[in-house]
């Protein structure tokens, strides 16, 4: 389990790498929404497998790298592509960067993900706001000796999805000519997709999509007093929803054909956090 001394040292090589820049957000691409990285102005780009202690992607379609740069003005940090739970990560090692970037100052952070709509009122493509999660995974990414310097052993969870950051997004989106609808997002580890019977029961208690990321790093947030978004795209109907089975590529495709509503929502955000 890491140290203190190792987020530290990983937050002092960052630091060193980017230079006099000083990121206020940090932003995790979802599952073919790395899109977003071309709006970043002269970016630099780190490789995970160089930043000491940091995990490395194994997602073939996420290029497992950390942009820094601008974006209409504010210094951003991009994880272009995360760590998954069914990859074979430990979860305090999932939220690992978390920690790091918030020893660099940050104290903002956007989520995105791709998602399987539950809720049959959503369609292939609809981006929601998070505002709420349901997790029945045991582990927890904050299991384990708690590290005061980066936050408390027992915190809340009720404000980890930000109201004014969700109030913020819906009037972006509607400005933009779309509607920003709410969602509970359901977290389940994978990689196998859901069961008809798992969606079934993920409705029962109130789910509105799933997916299989996020919430170890949401929880990490709260635990570390950073403010979070959760914007989640919807890129298929759960198992059972439709006559359809859910398909990795067709995840990233229908992701990439709602990423200029995304992108644009993104920097329309970040111009008013």
């Amino acid at each position: 389990m890491a140290k203190y001394e190792d987020y530290k040292r990983s937050a002092e090589f960052i630091s060193e790498k980017i230079g006099a820049r000083r990121p206020e957000v940090v932003i995790i691409a979802g599952s073919g929404l790395d899109t977003i990285g071309e709006k970043i102005d002269n970016p630099v780009k780190i490789k995970y497998g160089e930043i000491p202690g940091f995990p490395t992607s194994t997602v073939s379609y996420q290029k497992g790298e950390l942009w820094c740069g601008e974006i209409e003005g504010k210094t951003v940090l991009l994880m272009n592509g995360r760590f998954h739970f069914y990859e074979g990560w430990d979860m305090n090692k999932i939220v690992y960067p978390i920690y790091v970037f918030k020893l660099m100052g940050i104290d903002k952070i956007i989520v995105s993900n791709a998602s399987g709509a539950i809720n049959r009122d959503f369609s292939v493509g609809q981006i929601t706001a998070v505002y709420d999660h349901i997790k029945l995974c045991a582990e927890s990414p904050v299991r384990g000796e708690n590290i005061p310097e980066l936050g408390k052993r027992f915190f809340e969870m009720q404000s980890v999805y930000d109201k004014e950051y969700i109030k913020i997004a819906k009037e972006c989106a509607k400005e933009l000519g779309f509607e920003l609808k709410d969602a509970v997002y359901a977290y389940m580890t994978g990689p196998q997709y859901e069961t008809t019977a798992e969606i079934k029961m993920l409705k029962t208690l109130g789910a509105d999509v799933v997916g299989m990321s996020t919430v170890p790093e949401m929880i990490a947030a709260s635990h570390c007093g950073m403010r979070g978004l959760c914007i989640s795209v919807c890129t298929n109907m759960a198992a059972g929803i439709s006559d359809e089975n859910p398909d990795e590529d067709e995840v990233v495709v229908n992701a990439r054909k709602a990423r200029d509503h995304f992108v644009n929502l993104i920097v329309n955000v970040l111009k008013r956090i």
